[in-house]
């Protein structure tokens, strides 16, 4: 009988190990932070345009994907900014061009976004959320600079970091580069929002 009892504990804590894991592993955001839910209205004229550049590349990226794919180009975008090489806002590289080329094919293309359709406005939250909470979200594409469709095969000489939806994501081999682990003194961009304060002028807020 004691050894039933005994049985019956450990298989409830293995179940609640298994279960706690399942969630972390799934869940796109750190347990531990307070996570802002701002409103695109809230925002100055300066972060919205930031935020509709990041809304533009998520919505001609990704906005076939689920919303763990939207989030994933999002910190790809975001993590560029963070990296010197790139430049050091976010409409500076979502625009980027390399040898006449741009970074994000769309951008060279004739395409528009269609901002009155139901899928550029869930990538416009998207961009708000990841904009304002980029340093407490955990990287689900593992300090991803790049990343292309599963259709196509570029050769890239890179190392996988993960696969979300259908893209698969990169960053160079031997490095572990994940630009939210600098010290803010580090960052080249401050992520930080500019809220309206009731009387129309900027409320600051250091995220």
């Amino acid at each position: 009988m004691r050894t039933k009892k005994i049985l019956a504990i450990v298989s409830l804590l293995i179940l609640s190990i298994i279960a706690t894991t399942l969630y972390a592993s799934n869940n796109i955001f750190t347990l531990d932070d307070k996570i802002l839910d701002v409103a695109y209205s809230e925002l100055t004229k300066d972060t919205k345009k930031q935020i509709d550049c990041l809304a533009d590349n998520i919505y001609h990226e990704a906005r076939s994907e689920p919303e763990k794919g939207k989030v994933a180009v999002a910190l790809v975008t975001l993590n560029r900014v963070e990296d010197p090489r790139f430049p050091k806002d976010i409409c500076g590289v979502v625009k980027q061009k390399t040898q006449g080329m741009c970074q994000f094919s769309w951008f060279c293309t004739a395409v528009k976004s269609n901002k009155g359709s139901e899928s550029y406005q869930s990538a416009k939250e998207v961009a708000v959320y990841v904009y304002a909470n980029y340093e407490k979200l955990h990287d689900i594409t593992k300090g991803a600079l790049y990343y292309h469709a599963d259709y196509v095969n570029p050769g890239w000489k890179l190392q996988k970091t993960v696969t979300i939806g259908r893209h698969i994501f990169y960053k160079e081999g031997g490095k572990n580069y994940d630009g939210k682990t600098k010290p803010p003194a580090e960052r080249r961009f401050s992520f930080e929002t500019f809220f309206l304060s009731d009387d129309g002028g900027d409320k600051f807020i250091n995220l």
